[in-house]
């Protein structure tokens, strides 16, 4: 439930004229009374909302979108999607970097509090475990849909592709190829878009004839440098792969350097695929196969169906799964 100055002022048995000047620092109120308000609201959590003496009712004209980053492509083509359902709604868009850190991730939820967003569309931080401030606010009446990265706990809608059939279908196309020997390059372990991208991917090795005990999954962080260093082991083995899924775009342009570096040859002497929305993946040397995720249509449809809710005076979002499929993109990657 949500402080307000009217209670801490009952709470306090003061005047809300008194708590008010308090907060603001007027030199109306005593240095004692001050101290006592400050810690007050301190112990509570107290949000003020310096929006809501001119709102009086009305909307912030705001939604926020919470991203982990912006330089991967998915994520740029997905704001296209959200803004042009909310220009049509009049509505400005205000983004927000987790950078993938779920502190950050949680400071920028809790000033939402303060009545500057009247909704919010997020693909949550990897590292992301403790969800009280998504639930937060739903208990605030602020409307959440989720896209990509969801948090299942939340009850609520989310968009997402079909990631665990694309983690089948890309090693399936490998072995289709001709390679006996793949690897799948995990990032966030903790996120269920890479578990689904894995299982898939290990399903397909299950079910073909390759030796199951030969699915290599090797697992990566943010460190560029540390990534390259393990691709590169990998790929220096004697047993390296002949193919190679990146479960994300940063890791299978890593894997193109390294394959530069090390003078292995693709698609010769190792094919590779990635989850990518980089537009310019035709133009890479060689062209890289992408399973291409619908961005701009999942922002879009994340965006719809917050407004929908923002309509009906912030009516709660039922809770609803929309899949939307990617795509397979054969190019020279795979020979």
């Amino acid at each position: 439930m949500s402080i307000t100055i009217k209670q801490i002022a009952k709470d306090l048995q003061l005047a809300i004229s008194t708590v008010s000047k308090a907060l603001r620092d007027s030199h109306e109120i005593s240095a004692a009374t001050k101290a006592r308000v400050f810690a007050y609201v301190s112990e509570v959590d107290y949000t003020p909302n310096p929006y809501a003496s001119s709102l009086k009712g009305r909307r912030s004209g705001n939604i926020a979108v919470v991203l982990p980053e912006v330089a991967d492509s998915f994520f740029s083509e997905a704001i296209n999607g959200i803004e042009k359902v909310a220009q049509e709604k009049g509505y400005h868009v205000m983004v927000y970097l987790t950078h993938d850190d779920a502190k950050k991730e949680q400071a920028i939820v809790r000033d939402f509090r303060n009545g500057r967003v009247d909704g919010a569309l997020i693909s949550i931080a990897s590292d992301s475990q403790d969800h009280r401030h998504l639930f937060d606010l739903s208990s605030r009446n602020i409307p959440v849909v989720f896209f990509d990265r969801i948090c299942a706990e939340v009850d609520t809608a989310s968009v997402v592709t079909n990631d665990y059939q694309c983690g089948y279908d890309a090693t399936q196309y490998l072995i289709s190829k001709g390679c006996k020997n793949i690897a799948f390059l995990s990032l966030f372990d903790d996120l269920q878009i890479i578990k689904n991208r894995r299982e898939g991917f290990r399903r397909a090795v299950l079910e073909s004839t390759l030796d199951a005990h030969k699915d290599m999954i090797l697992y990566l962080t943010n460190d560029e440098t540390k990534n390259k260093e393990k691709i590169s082991e990998l790929l220096s083995a004697k047993n390296r792969p002949d193919g190679i899924i990146g479960s994300v775009e940063k890791v299978t342009t890593q894997a193109y350097d390294v394959c530069n570096n090390l003078a292995i040859s693709i698609p010769n002497d190792i094919k590779i695929i990635g989850f990518s929305h980089l537009q310019i993946a035709h133009l890479l040397n060689p062209s890289l196969t992408t399973i291409t995720q619908p961005a701009f249509e999942m922002g879009k449809t994340a965006s719809t169906l917050l407004f929908k809710s923002l309509e009906k005076k912030n009516t709660a979002i039922a809770r609803e799964q929309i899949v939307i499929p990617s795509v397979l993109i054969p190019r020279g990657s795979t020979g």
